[in-house]
């Protein structure tokens, strides 16, 4: 290995961390600024937590484990659509969720550049049992 190609290693590697640590941040954030603005909209908008205005008896409703949340992909784009907190507050946990799922791709193309290929597998490999485990989990 050259002179050259230790320097653009190393550079390459310099630049990933850089990516690496703002696509961590900027998605925690982003995560964080979601889940605040959900929560200040359900407060405001009582009426989201259900047909009572957010009277105790929903809230009861809500925690009680034989009911469950309705999360549908059709319920969670009309919320975004009409700004419901609910769905918001959802979208920054599904962003919080898949900001270190990002980093692991971008940990994969990393790999790649350098020709690194036992590192590739592996992170490969963590991918799609991250992957696999959002098809497979359920709820409860």
């Amino acid at each position: 290995m050259s002179a050259n190609e230790s320097l653009d290693i190393s550079s390459i590697n310099h630049r990933v961390e850089i990516i690496i640590s703002n696509v961590l941040r900027w998605g925690v954030l982003g995560s964080l600024v979601l889940i605040v603005t959900g929560t200040l909209l359900c407060f405001f908008h009582s009426h989201d937590y259900g047909n009572a205005g957010g009277s105790t008896a929903d809230l009861q409703r809500m925690i009680q484990p034989d009911v469950l949340f309705p999360f549908t992909f059709r319920w969670f784009f009309h919320g975004l659509a009409h700004a419901q907190g609910q769905a918001i507050i959802v979208a920054g946990l599904l962003l919080l969720i898949a900001t270190p799922v990002a980093r692991v791709a971008i940990s994969i193309a990393t790999f790649v550049m350098e020709k690194d290929w036992t590192y590739v597998a592996i992170t490969t490999t963590v991918f799609l049992l991250l992957i696999l485990s959002f098809f497979l989990g359920k709820a409860g």
